[in-house]
C-alpha cells in the first residue's frame, strides 16, 4: 500500500471516530428526554404513604401525589414494591425511575440521588408502648432495645445521636409494620419512627402507643428521588408538584389521609 492510500484510509478512520462520537452525544442527550412511562420504586409496608390495602391493591399519600403528577405529565405510572435498603441500587440499575415513598432527603443520599424540591416535613420520632412511663428522654433508652427499619433515615439518627451508643441494642426491621408489632409484645422497648407514619399506625391500634413528646431528631424533608442524571424528569415533577401545591390538590390529598395538610411543604408554591 502506498502512502496515498494510506493516507486515505487515516482519513476514513479519523471520520468514523468523528461521527460515532457525534452519535454518542446525541445518545446522551436523548437520555434526559421525559419517559412515556414512570416506574415509582417504595417500601408497600409503609403507611400511610404507600402500602397494599385490604385488596392488595398499593394505595397511599405517595400513591395518590404520584398518579395525579404523571396524569399532568402525560405519563403512565407503574409501582413497584423493592427491598428499601437497596433502594438506591434499584435506580441506579434502571429498575425503577424514581422512589416516592416518604424519602427523607440527607446529604448521604445526596451523593447518589436527585432529589426533587420538599413536598412535606416531618420529624422522627421515639414511639413506646402506652403504659410504660420508663422512656421520657432520649437519656431513657440507655439499656433499652430499640427496633428502627433498615436504612432509613431513623436508623441513622439514633446512630448519629448520642443516645444511640447507650443503648442495649438496635434491632432493624425491614418495615415500621414488622417494628411496631414487636414493640406491641414487647420485643423492643421503643420504635424510631416518622412522625406521619407512627400517628398512623396509633389511628388503627387506639391507645396501643404512643410518641414521647419532645425527643425528636430534628426536622425530615420528603422529595422524590432520581438518578443524577435525569434532571428533565426531576423539573418536570417540580414544576407540577408546584402546580398542585398552588391550586390545592395536594392539600386535599395530604388531608384525606393524615387528617390535615399542615406537614405540607409549599415553599415553592408561591
Amino acid at each position: 500500500m502506498n502512502w496515498k492510500k494510506m493516507m486515505a484510509v487515516g482519513l476514513a478512520a479519523v471520520s468514523m471516530m468523528v461521527f460515532v462520537t457525534g452519535c454518542g452525544s446525541d445518545t446522551k442527550t436523548a437520555n434526559k428526554e421525559l419517559p412515556k412511562k414512570i416506574v415509582i420504586g417504595l417500601d408497600d409496608s409503609f403507611p400511610p404513604m404507600g402500602f397494599k390495602d385490604d385488596k392488595g391493591e398499593i394505595v397511599g399519600l405517595d400513591i395518590d401525589m404520584a398518579k395525579e403528577a404523571a396524569k399532568r405529565a402525560g405519563m403512565d405510572v407503574e409501582f413497584k414494591a423493592i427491598d428499601w435498603s437497596s433502594k438506591e441500587a434499584e435506580l441506579k440499575s434502571k429498575k425503577i425511575d424514581a422512589l416516592w415513598n416518604g424519602l427523607t432527603v440527607s446529604p448521604e443520599r445526596e451523593k447518589n440521588i436527585l432529589f426533587s424540591n420538599t413536598y412535606m416535613k416531618d420529624k422522627q420520632y421515639i414511639v413506646i408502648r402506652n403504659e410504660d412511663e420508663s422512656i421520657k428522654s432520649k437519656a431513657d433508652l440507655a439499656g433499652k432495645v430499640v427496633g428502627v427499619q433498615q436504612a432509613s433515615t431513623g436508623e441513622s439518627a439514633l446512630q448519629n445521636d448520642p443516645s444511640g451508643k447507650t443503648v442495649k441494642e438496635t434491632k432493624s426491621y425491614a418495615d415500621f409494620v414488622s417494628a411496631f408489632m414487636d414493640l406491641g409484645i414487647g420485643r423492643v422497648d421503643a420504635v424510631i419512627a416518622d412522625g406521619v407514619i407512627a400517628r398512623y399506625l396509633m389511628t388503627k391500634e387506639p391507645g396501643k402507643y404512643k410518641i414521647v413528646e419532645g425527643t425528636d431528631y430534628g426536622v425530615d424533608n420528603f422529595a422524590v428521588g432520581f438518578r443524577k442524571d435525569d434532571t428533565a424528569l426531576r423539573d418536570k415533577i417540580n414544576g407540577i408538584l408546584a402546580e398542585m401545591k398552588k391550586d390545592g390538590t395536594a392539600d386535599k390529598i395530604v388531608e384525606k389521609w393524615l387528617g390535615s395538610s399542615a406537614d405540607l411543604d409549599k415553599s415553592d408554591a408561591k
